[in-house]
């Protein structure tokens, strides 16, 4: 991937989720989850902006983030958080809709996508993100619905600090952010892939060469033509699923492919 490309995502994406903040988020007191969630909580009660306080507490998640995740998806993480805190205090905080459900619903729904695509450009916007990644990469948990179970706290926070009905909207938004996370970000979704093709030995040097996947192979032959043919099988991620399909069409343009959703993966099955 094109780093120039990845850093304008990382870059355009931070600032939208400072934007779902200031615009949506923040002026009805609806909150986000974890450690952004407690920044705005910080944010509304002290003088110090929002930004400020979420790069304090991303400090100490972002150096167990370095040792247990690695230097450039962390390193990628501080540009997003820093990008989202600058853009924190240069965009208002301006109520576009008087109905707080509103705010809730599309501020939800805006922050999701934004950190959708920021993690999956390897970054995420700090706090309880992180942690989820280190999680994801030991089991293949549903990142969005992770990190909703992990900022429920924020709710109960917001809860004592403002009202209940505000918590139950920063609840509401929250589970729309997770929701839209998992339609953005997709590695834990794991496919079944089944090709079957007159050029077995050519199409597995090139499959294990980009992928470094283990692939079983098997020798089939057609039940009407008796061709011998190689059936390859193998399990990839969903993001590994735009790589495949045209390496296998450059390699066998007449291979058939055969593509499902797989429900587990248990023994030796490289996640990251």
């Amino acid at each position: 991937m094109n780093r120039l490309y990845k850093y304008v995502v990382l870059f355009v994406f931070s600032i939208v989720l400072g934007f779902a903040f200031n615009m949506f988020l923040l002026p009805h007191e609806v909150l986000t989850g974890g450690v952004t969630g407690l920044a705005m909580v910080l944010g509304l009660l002290s003088p110090i902006n929002s930004g400020i306080w979420l790069v304090l507490l991303n400090i100490p998640i972002l150096i167990v983030g370095w040792m247990k995740v690695g230097k450039e998806f962390i390193g990628n993480s501080i540009f997003s958080v820093l990008v989202t805190s600058i853009s924190m205090q240069y965009i208002p905080v301006y109520k576009v809709t008087d109905d707080a459900l509103l705010s809730a619903v599309f501020g939800g729904v805006i922050a999701g996508v934004a950190i959708g695509l920021i993690i999956r450009f390897y970054g995420s916007t700090g706090g309880f993100d992180v942690i989820g990644v280190i999680l994801t990469k030991k089991r293949d948990i549903p990142l969005g619905g992770l990190i909703f179970g992990l900022n429920s706290v924020v709710v109960f926070i917001s809860g004592f600090v403002f009202s209940w009905e505000l918590a139950l909207y920063t609840m509401a938004s929250i589970y729309i952010t997770g929701i839209v996370i998992d339609r953005v970000h997709t590695r834990h979704i794991k496919l079944n892939l089944m090709v079957v093709t007159n050029r077995g030995e050519e199409l597995k040097s090139e499959l294990i060469k980009n992928l470094i996947r283990g692939i079983t192979v098997i020798d089939g032959q057609g039940a009407y033509s008796n061709t011998e043919r190689k059936v390859l099988y193998t399990v990839i991620s969903r993001y590994e699923l735009a790589l495949v399909k045209p390496l296998i069409a450059s390699v066998d343009p007449a291979a058939f492919v055969s593509i499902s959703e797989t429900v587990e993966v248990i023994g030796n099955f490289r996640r990251e």
